[in-house]
């Protein structure tokens, strides 16, 4: 195993920062006197496993190849989800192991789905551990998305690269540099997104663990009921417009940082995310509309496309309520996501782009056939083994989609619960459908069979699908 030094050398640290961050919730307890020691615990396991990796691998190359970016990548989501589970299997709650994993998974891939059928009346320390979870999860895919996903080509992600020169060896030092830059900003949006909350009525408490959530398009929130649960316009223009800014490419902050003042208007990503918001409201808003329905709330449409499309979740209406074709649209949202680069999920808009483009130019050719059509994105032009990365990245997530589906029915859950709860987990969006997994259900009374079926589809979907199935190739494992 002396080629992995590096990958369990990272994955010591990542333990390590992980078991630092179990112990946040012993300061909430302290003050809210739920002491347990729970945190405590879970810190202290965290932290010895990750200082034996740390400790057991210093001698490591300090370089990543490819081989390793991949192993790396995986093992990194696994542990924290496994590790950050143990907070709430020491916890007074009894959570079994299968509802503190599914519940971890969910946070840490941003998924936003909860087993807690009563959140009011869960610990200040568990619901501020969520909350963290969720944020830490934002962060890690993002760091990911723009240094490890564009190395790894994975899914047409190479179209992101820092700079064309980028190599798998070169990733260690650019990640550290990169890695602090994201952080910055991260917690800057985070820090103002609370201080709005705070303004705006929500408490320190909310304000502090709904801005983590909110900025990491996570969705989860200390009430059965929501964001919704406040009632409050201004609360949710707030939340709307903090899910916007978690939702565009984060190396566009960096790019605007740097000088680019016209970034955000410009790229095309960004320009197709606020289109496809647009139109989707005004369809929705029309059908809601021509079918004489009582659901005509604006605000409530515009909350829930948006919060839908970027997976984050939250909710301030019942939108499974509101007709057939309403779902449908809300299905296609999950599944259409937010920008590559962001903490969002979903096939992600580029793709879309990239495969309306291509259509188009492929219909073009049977009109012209002499005609020469150059595919391109961005004015860049795309050859065509990015073009079948994209394609095969969009195919595998359709085939994964219809295979959670079957196995979530085969494992007792009706239609509408399986066919949204393989939708909501592969594209890490956070409540379903229907009046079990539905905008105020939960997945607390599915069978423990349905929650793991879950768990992978959310670790599939966060990682962008190859991450991890490249690992079950035997040639993967060849030298």
């Amino acid at each position: 195993m002396s080629n992995y030094k590096t990958v369990f050398f990272t994955l010591g640290i990542l333990q390590i920062i992980l078991g630092i961050f179990m112990l946040i919730p012993v300061i909430v307890q302290f003050f809210y006197e739920e002491i347990d020691s729970s945190f405590f615990g879970a810190s202290i396991v965290t932290i010895i496993f990750g200082t034996l990796f740390f400790l057991s691998n210093l001698d490591h190359d300090k370089k990543l190849n490819l081989q390793q970016a991949f192993l790396l990548t995986a093992l990194s989501w696994l542990s924290i989800a496994i590790f950050g589970s143990l907070p709430f299997v020491f916890s007074s709650e009894n959570f079994t192991f299968t509802n503190a994993f599914f519940e971890s998974m969910s946070g840490i891939t941003t998924t936003g789905s909860t087993i807690i059928p009563n959140l009011e009346s869960m610990p200040k320390g568990i619901l501020f551990w969520r909350a963290i979870l969720q944020w830490l999860g934002g962060i890690g895919i993002i760091v990911m998305a723009i240094t490890l996903m564009p190395i790894m080509n994975v899914g047409g992600m190479q179209l992101f690269k820092i700079s064309n020169n980028d190599s798998s060896e070169k990733i260690l030092p650019k990640s550290k540099e990169i890695a602090l830059r994201l952080i910055y900003i991260y917690s800057g949006l985070t820090a103002f997104c609370a201080l709005s909350y705070k303004a705006l009525g929500m408490n320190a408490f909310d304000s502090l663990t709904h801005s983590m959530t909110t900025i990491a398009t996570g969705g989860f929130s200390n009430y059965n009921e929501s964001i919704g649960f406040f009632d409050n316009v201004y609360i949710e223009i707030s939340a709307m417009t903090f899910i916007i800014l978690g939702s565009l490419p984060f190396i566009a902050y960096i790019k605007f940082l740097s000088g680019n003042k016209k970034i955000f208007f410009s790229d095309t990503q960004i320009k197709s995310f606020f289109k496809i918001i647009f139109f989707s409201i005004i369809i929705l808003a029309l059908y809601l509309a021509l079918s004489n329905s009582n659901h005509i709330d604006l605000r409530s449409i515009l909350f829930n496309v948006i919060s839908v499309l970027t997976g984050t979740g939250y909710v301030n209406a019942q939108y499974d309520n509101w007709g057939g074709f309403p779902i449908i649209l809300f299905l296609g949202l999950m599944f259409i996501g937010g920008c590559a680069g962001s903490t969002t999920c979903g096939i992600k808009i580029f793709r879309i782009q990239i495969l309306y483009t291509f259509i188009s130019n492929q219909l073009k050719k049977i009109i012209y056939p002499k005609g020469i059509f150059v595919l391109k994105y961005d004015r860049n032009p795309v050859d065509n083994k990015f073009i079948s990365s994209i394609i095969s990245f969009i195919y595998m997530y359709l085939i994964i989609f219809f295979l959670l589906t079957t196995l979530l029915s085969l494992s007792g859950l009706d239609f509408i619960t399986s066919i949204s709860g393989a939708a909501t987990s592969i594209s890490n969006v956070g409540p379903g459908l229907g009046t079990i997994i539905g905008p105020n259900g939960n997945f607390s009374s599915l069978p423990d069979i349905s929650k793991w079926i879950l768990s992978l589809g959310m670790i599939l979907g966060r990682l962008e699908l190859f991450a991890i199935l490249v690992l079950f190739l035997p040639s993967f494992w060849k030298n």
